[in-house]
């Protein structure tokens, strides 16, 4: 059977831009998602009388429903053509987002928030490939610079309008404001998408391979996600979860090894460039979107910051991320990896001095990290594209594609959860520590020059004392996870010269 009623190469230079704008805005729903999922979070825990780490599920499980469904994507557009399952995921992601706004508990968000990223999770692969597949090599590091015009418009307009929006009305119309993108999205993939002609009969689906990586992602994810709140190993749920996720990939990889159609082939990392790729693509998803979740929480929390005003500051990331398009396709053309390595150490400075802030921090100290972050989160996104699929064949791209943003959402959601968990510890340990020091046998406090207004042996002194001390206790787990983010954005940067410089036919 052939799906394709056009090929790229019948396309004119009109229709493969149209195309571009089309997979462009499909990109920009997710992002505009998340952004807008986070910037309503302190509301939605109000609204559920939710924990901060029940409430930070509506984004982890929206994560981990992504990185389990994207995988099948390749699949899904192998059998039933890029046009078709780009259709049915957009109007079942604006279908869940509707609900997400109508949720009455928070095991409805959640649910609606997982349904949301199951049905936005083939967008983006199947986008990128089409993208990728619409335009000639020469033209990929243009394009994927333009198609991230995608990727950072969703951070800009979802949390400063969503942030309004949410503050004037309330937090359900932040979703309800997505749905006119969607369905513009929907009309857009109807009109100018078109499948290539296939050149194979369509694979069947492994479904032992499938089921397995999918029962690893979902087991790890919860371990993760509730071992800081279950004490770890001390819970017999956690040792269930890890046991069954140790189990899973075992299967997962033995099969794949010995079947001779396998989920995901191996043969795949076989290419170099892919390889080197695949990791620096995990930890640039850990770095991706772990301060987007903890940044409205902190600002609100600790600095009583409303909405709007939270949306303001994460849109900054997104301004970083549009300068940062001027500058990467040039760097990019001469040579990928010295843009990449640019775009870790900006990431790795923001970390930094955002490590370095304390509990008195202004508007400007949020504003210009966010924007460094952006920065380099902008020059990171199209040399890692050009590195990792330069040297993939165009009938694997649907697969790479799939594997690469599995790679990137799992490692999101699996470092906001460790993130979270290093908040909790810190604060419960720090709040321990620094109450030793409200004593009677502590000296120092009877000068008044050392406890200023307070007064000790009043309760609403010693009721303010023990808030501001779990203030401070909280902000340094903050600044521990800053720390471990700064670690993270370093380390991948001497393997960024692994890879080899992509060629292409002139």
């Amino acid at each position: 059977m052939v799906i394709a009623d056009a090929t790229v190469a019948e396309m004119s230079p009109g229709q493969r831009y149209m195309v571009l704008v089309t997979v462009s805005s499909a990109t920009m729903l997710y992002a505009m998602t998340l952004t807008i999922a986070n910037v309503v979070l302190p509301q939605m825990r109000g609204t559920f009388s939710a924990s901060p780490e029940e409430i930070a599920w509506v984004v982890t499980f929206n994560l981990v429903a992504t990185a389990v469904v994207t995988p099948i994507s390749g699949w899904m557009a192998n059998r039933f053509g890029r046009r078709n399952v780009m259709l049915v995921s957009a109007l079942g992601f604006t279908i869940a987002t509707i609900f997400c706004g109508l949720a009455e508990s928070l095991e409805a968000i959640v649910l609606y928030r997982i349904a949301q990223g199951a049905f936005g999770a083939p967008l983006v692969p199947i986008a990128q490939s089409t993208l990728l597949d619409t335009f000639p090599r020469e033209q990929h590091s243009l394009v994927t610079a333009l198609f991230g015009f995608g990727v950072v418009l969703g951070p800009i307009i979802g949390p400063t309008v969503g942030g309004a929006v949410a503050e004037a009305q309330n937090w359900r119309w932040a979703f309800f404001l997505i749905v006119p993108f969607a369905l513009l999205t929907v009309l857009g993939i109807f009109l100018f998408i078109r499948d290539r002609k296939r050149t194979e009969p369509p694979r069947r689906l492994d479904w032992t391979g499938f089921l397995a990586l999918a029962i690893a992602l979902a087991a790890m994810q919860l371990m993760f996600g509730r071992g800081e709140r279950n004490s770890w190993f001390e819970s017999t749920e956690t040792i269930i979860e890890a046991a069954l996720a140790a189990v899973a990939i075992y299967l997962f990889v033995i099969h794949s090894l010995t079947s001779k159609q396998p989920f995901i082939s191996f043969s795949l990392f076989h290419n170099r460039n892919y390889s080197v790729g695949i990791c620096l693509a995990f930890i640039f998803g850990m770095l991706n979107f772990t301060l987007m979740v903890l940044t409205p929480t902190m600002l609100q929390d600790l600095r009583g910051y409303p909405d709007s005003t939270i949306g303001m500051l994460l849109a900054t990331r997104g301004i970083g991320s549009i300068a940062a398009v001027f500058v990467v396709v040039r760097v990019s053309n001469w040579d990928p990896r010295m843009a990449l390595s640019i775009g870790f150490t900006c990431q790795a400075l923001s970390g930094y001095a955002m490590s370095q802030l304390d509990i008195n921090m202004t508007y400007w100290d949020i504003a210009w990290t966010s924007t460094l972050q952006g920065f380099g989160i902008g020059m990171s996104w199209v040399p890692l594209t050009l590195i990792m699929f330069s040297t993939v064949k165009p009938e694997r791209l649907d697969e790479a594609s799939a594997v690469f943003h599995m790679l990137r959402n799992f490692a999101a959601s699996l470092f906001i959860s460790i993130s979270i968990a290093i908040v909790v510890r810190s604060t419960f340990i720090n709040t321990m520590a620094l109450n030793e020091f409200i004593s009677l046998f502590n000296k120092s406090l009877l000068f008044p020059s050392v406890t200023g207004p307070l007064d000790f042996a009043d309760i609403n002194s010693l009721a303010l004392a023990g808030s501001e001390i779990r203030r401070q206790a909280i902000m340094i787990g903050y600044i521990n996870v800053f720390k471990l983010f700064t670690v993270l954005s370093v380390l991948p940067i001497p393997f960024i010269w692994l890879a080899k410089l992509p060629r292409y036919d002139r």
